[in-house]
C-alpha cells in the first residue's frame, strides 16, 4: 500500500485513492498515529462497500477506538499489577484514610482551594512558631539588660505590615511591648518639632516598640497628599539620617523594614477587602487611590530609600507578595540584630536572597521597572 497514491480528505487520518478501480471504485483507508506507533487499515470501497465518507469516517473512528482501548487496557492491568499490595499495607492505608477523614471532616463540602489555604496556613503557623519562640528569648534579653529597640514598619497599603506584626507580637509579653500607629497629628503637634510626637513613644528600658508606620510618613505620604511643602519633606530627607544616627549612638537598636508589595498583588489584596464583609473595615478612601499613584508613590520610595538608608540604620527591603515568607524573613532580620542568650543555633537564621533584597539591588530594579 503506497500512501501516494492517496490523498487527504478534510478528515485528520481519513484518505481515499487517486483512482477508481475498474469494478470496486476508490478505495478508504484509515492512516493514524499512536503511542509512537503507525496503524493503517482498509476501510472499504466505495461502490462494492456501498461506502460513504461519512460511514468511512465512523469506521476509522472505531478502528481508533479500538487501538487505543485495547492500549488502556494494558496499561490498567500492568497498573493493578505493580499497585498490588500486600494487606498489611491495604490495612495502613485504611487507617489513614480514616484518620485524614476525622480531622477534615465534611471536606468535600468545602471548595478545595479553601481547604488547601486553611492547610497551608497550619503548616506556616507551626514553621513560625520555633522563631517566635526565639523572639521570647530575645525579648527577655532586652528586659534583663535594660536595652531598647525600635522596629519601624513601613511599605505601601495592603503590604503585609499589620500581618507580620501580629505574628511577631503574637506570644511576647505585652508588658514589655507597644505597637504604636499614629493617626493625624493635631494643631499643637503641627507647630512641634516634626519628630517630637514620636519621640514620646518610644521605649523605655527594657521595652520595645513596634511603629505601624512611622516617621516616614513625610517621606512618601504626606508630600503625595500635600499633607507638608516642599521645604518641610527636603528637612526631614537632610535630617533624619543624623536623627537616627543619634539614636543608635545612645544606644537605640533600630531595625527598619520596607515591605514592598507588587502593583498586581496590591491590586488583589484591595479586590478582597471590598468583596470580603470580613474585610471591608479595612478598605478606605487613601486606598482608593494607592493603585492611581502608583507611580508618584514609586517615585518617594526611590528617593527614601536612596536617601535615608544609613550604616547605622539600614533599610530591611522585604518582598512580601508572600505574606508567610515576609513575615519570617521579619523575623530572622529583627532576631539577627542582637546577639541574644539562649538561641537556637539548629534554626535557620540565614536570609532568603529572594525575599530579603538588598536596598541597592531594589533601587536597580525599581530603575528597570515601577512594579515594586
Amino acid at each position: 500500500m503506497n500512501l501516494s497514491d492517496f490523498e487527504k480528505t478534510n478528515y485528520s487520518g481519513l484518505y481515499i485513492s487517486k483512482a477508481a478501480h475498474p469494478a470496486f471504485g476508490k478505495k478508504y483507508i484509515a492512516r493514524f498515529q499512536y503511542d509512537k506507533k503507525r496503524y493503517v487499515k482498509v476501510l472499504g470501497y466505495t461502490k462494492k462497500d456501498n461506502l460513504t465518507k461519512k460511514a468511512a469516517l465512523n469506521l476509522m473512528q472505531k478502528f481508533k477506538d479500538s487501538i487505543i482501548n485495547q492500549k488502556e487496557e494494558k496499561q490498567i492491568a500492568k497498573a493493578k499489577v505493580i499497585q498490588k499490595i500486600d494487606p498489611d499495607k491495604y490495612q495502613e492505608l485504611l487507617e489513614e484514610n480514616k484518620a485524614l477523614k476525622a480531622i477534615l471532616g465534611n471536606f468535600k463540602d468545602i471548595d478545595p482551594q479553601i481547604l488547601g489555604d486553611g492547610i497551608q496556613k497550619i503548616y506556616d503557623l507551626e514553621e513560625l512558631k520555633q522563631y517566635q519562640i526565639e523572639l521570647i528569648k530575645l525579648q527577655n534579653y532586652l528586659e534583663a539588660e535594660n536595652k531598647r529597640m525600635i522596629i519601624i514598619f513601613e511599605g505601601r497599603d495592603a503590604s503585609g505590615k499589620g500581618g507580620a506584626i501580629r505574628r511577631i507580637t503574637r506570644y511576647m509579653n505585652n508588658k514589655h511591648y507597644r505597637v504604636v500607629a499614629l493617626g493625624k497629628p493635631t494643631d499643637s503637634q503641627k507647630n512641634q518639632w516634626f519628630f517630637q510626637r514620636y519621640i514620646q513613644h518610644f521605649p523605655t528600658g527594657g521595652e520595645m516598640v513596634l511603629f505601624d508606620r512611622s516617621w516616614y510618613n513625610r517621606a512618601m505620604v504626606e508630600p503625595i497628599f500635600g499633607f507638608c511643602t516642599k521645604e518641610e519633606y527636603e528637612i526631614f530627607m537632610e535630617d533624619v539620617v543624623n536623627f537616627e544616627q543619634d539614636l543608635v549612638r545612645q544606644g537605640m537598636i533600630l531595625i527598619k523594614l520596607y515591605f514592598s508589595v507588587s502593583k498586581a498583588e496590591q491590586k488583589r489584596r484591595f479586590d478582597r477587602r471590598i468583596n470580603d464583609p470580613l474585610r471591608q473595615w479595612k478598605f478606605s478612601e487613601v486606598d482608593m487611590q494607592a493603585q492611581d499613584l502608583w507611580v508618584e508613590f514609586s517615585e518617594k520610595k526611590y528617593e527614601m530609600l536612596r536617601r535615608t538608608s544609613s550604616r547605622a540604620a539600614p533599610w530591611h527591603v522585604i518582598r512580601s507578595d508572600n505574606k508567610h515568607l515576609a513575615r519570617l524573613e521579619a523575623m530572622k532580620i529583627i532576631l539577627n540584630s542582637v546577639d541574644y542568650d539562649g538561641r537556637n543555633y539548629t534554626l535557620d537564621f540565614e536570609h532568603d536572597e529572594k525575599v530579603n533584597i538588598s536596598v541597592q539591588k531594589e533601587l536597580m530594579q525599581m530603575r528597570k521597572s515601577a512594579n515594586y
